[in-house]
C-alpha cells in the first residue's frame, strides 16, 4: 500500500460549478483544500448550459441562495474576469395569463425586497427592437441578475482558485475508493494508486453515481435530465442583452408556481392547447435566449428525464425536430437577421424530486455528498455551497 502523499482539511471530488464554489468558500474560511476532477477539465452540465444566473426563476427558499450567488459572482468578477456581465433578466409575456403571472411574481418579489420592474410592450421593444409586437404583451425585468459564458466561466474560476494559498487541484484524477481511517480522517485512493488524507470529504458528483457509494444512488429519488440546445452564428448587428425568458418559461419556472393564479392557469393548460403546446409538453421545451459577447445566441431548451439507475437507457441522439421547434418558436418572438445554426448539443444534469431541491447525504460525520441541484446549478451553487459548509462545520 502506498503512503499518504497529501493532507487537506477538505477534499472536494468533482470540479464542476458545485464543487468549485465549495472550494471557493472553503478557502475563504481558511481551510486547506484539495479538489480532484476525473477529467482534464469540467465537461458536464457546468459548460453545457445557457450561463443564465436567474434567482428570479426560483422559489423563495432557493432564491436566497441565488441572490447570495449574485454577490459571489460580482465579487469574483471584481478580482478577475470570469465572464460575468450585469445585464439583467427579462420574462416576456405573450398573453393575458402570462401577464397576470408576471404581475403576481412582481408583487411576490417586492415583498421579498428583490428588485423587479414591470415593463409595457413599448418598454420591452425599446430594449429589444427585434421583438415582435404580436408576441409581446409586456415584461418583468430583474435588473440585478447576471449572465456568464458557460464554456469560459468555470475554467477562469479554476485559474483563480489555483492562485490562492492553501489550494491544490488535480485534474484527470479519479477517486477509486473513499473510506474512513482509524484516526477518523478520510482516505481517498485515486486512479493512479496514490492516497490522500483529509479531515472531511465532499462528493459533488454530478451524474457520476456509480464510482463511489453505488449502493446509495439507485435507492435515491435522483433523476438524470437531458437538455438539448443550439447556438446561432454571431450576428453583430443584432443585440439581445441579458437573459431572455419567454412565455413557455413563465409557464414552467418554479417561481411562478407561487403565484395565486398558477393553479387555475395550469389546469386550463391540461385541457387546451394546440400541436405546438403538445410538442412542448412532450419534450419539456421552453424558449430561452442568451447572446454571448461574440454575438452568438444560445437558444433552447428541451428536457427528458430518467431515473438515476436507468440513465444509460436514455437516447443519445440530437433530435432535428426539437431544433426545428426551437427555431419556429423563436421566429415568432424575434425578427433576427439570421437564423443560421452554428452548433447543437445536449447536456446532462442530475436532479432530485425531493422538495429540498438537492440531494445532500452525510455518509458519516466526515464524508458528505451534494448533487442533484438540477437546472439551478449555475444560479445557486455559489450561495448554496456557503450554506452547506456552514452546516458541515456547524457554524
Amino acid at each position: 500500500m502506498k503512503s499518504v502523499q497529501r493532507h487537506a482539511d477538505l477534499l472536494i471530488i468533482g470540479g464542476g460549478v458545485l464543487g468549485a464554489f465549495h472550494a471557493y468558500h472553503a478557502l475563504r474560511r481558511g481551510l486547506r483544500v484539495v479538489l480532484l476532477e476525473r477529467s482534464a477539465a469540467p465537461r458536464g452540465a457546468t459548460v453545457r448550459n445557457f450561463g443564465q444566473v436567474v434567482p428570479s426563476g426560483l422559489d423563495q427558499y432557493w432564491q436566497r441562495f441565488g441572490r447570495d450567488s449574485l454577490q459571489t459572482y460580482r465579487s469574483l468578477q471584481a478580482q478577475q474576469d470570469i465572464s460575468v456581465r450585469c445585464l439583467g433578466s427579462i420574462y416576456i409575456a405573450s398573453d393575458e395569463e402570462e401577464s397576470t403571472l408576471i404581475e403576481e411574481l412582481h408583487a411576490i418579489n417586492a415583498a421579498a425586497e428583490y428588485p423587479s420592474q414591470l415593463w409595457t410592450r413599448e418598454q420591452c421593444q425599446a430594449r429589444y427592437p427585434q421583438l415582435r409586437s404580436g408576441y409581446c404583451q409586456g415584461g418583468l425585468f430583474f435588473p440585478e441578475e447576471v449572465s456568464v459564458n458557460p464554456r469560459t466561466m468555470i475554467h477562469r474560476l479554476h485559474r483563480y482558485l489555483a492562485e490562492q494559498a492553501g489550494y491544490q487541484s488535480h485534474f484527470q484524477t479519479a477517486v477509486r475508493q473513499l473510506e474512513r481511517a482509524n484516526d477518523g480522517r478520510v482516505i481517498a485512493t485515486t486512479s493512479d494508486g496514490s492516497m490522500l488524507a483529509a479531515e472531511k470529504a465532499l462528493l459533488c458528483c454530478g451524474i457520476e453515481f456509480q464510482a463511489l457509494f453505488p449502493e446509495i444512488f439507485p435507492a435515491s429519488d435522483l433523476e438524470v435530465v437531458k437538455l438539448q440546445m443550439l447556438r446561432l452564428r454571431p450576428q453583430l448587428n443584432s443585440s439581445l442583452p441579458g437573459n431572455i425568458l419567454t412565455g413557455r418559461s413563465i409557464r414552467r419556472y418554479e417561481s411562478f408556481a407561487q403565484c395565486p393564479s398558477w393553479q387555475t392557469i395550469k389546469s386550463r393548460e391540461a385541457v387546451g392547447g394546440d400541436a405546438a403546446d403538445g410538442f412542448a409538453k412532450d419534450w419539456g421545451v421552453h424558449i430561452l435566449f442568451k447572446q454571448e459577447a461574440d454575438g452568438g445566441i444560445i437558444l433552447g431548451d428541451s428536457h427528458e428525464s430518467a431515473k438515476a439507475g436507468e440513465a444509460d437507457r436514455m437516447d443519445f441522439d440530437l433530435r432535428s425536430d426539437i431544433n426545428a421547434f426551437f427555431l419556429r418558436e423563436a421566429k415568432q418572438i424575434f425578427a433576427l437577421p439570421s437564423w443560421d445554426v452554428e452548433s447543437s448539443w445536449y447536456g446532462l444534469y442530475s436532479q432530485t424530486t425531493h422538495p429540498a431541491g438537492i440531494f445532500v447525504r452525510t455518509v458519516d460525520e466526515n464524508i458528505h455528498i451534494a448533487t442533484g441541484i438540477g437546472g439551478k446549478g449555475m444560479t445557486s451553487s455559489a450561495g448554496f455551497a456557503n450554506h452547506l459548509l456552514g452546516e458541515i462545520y456547524n457554524d
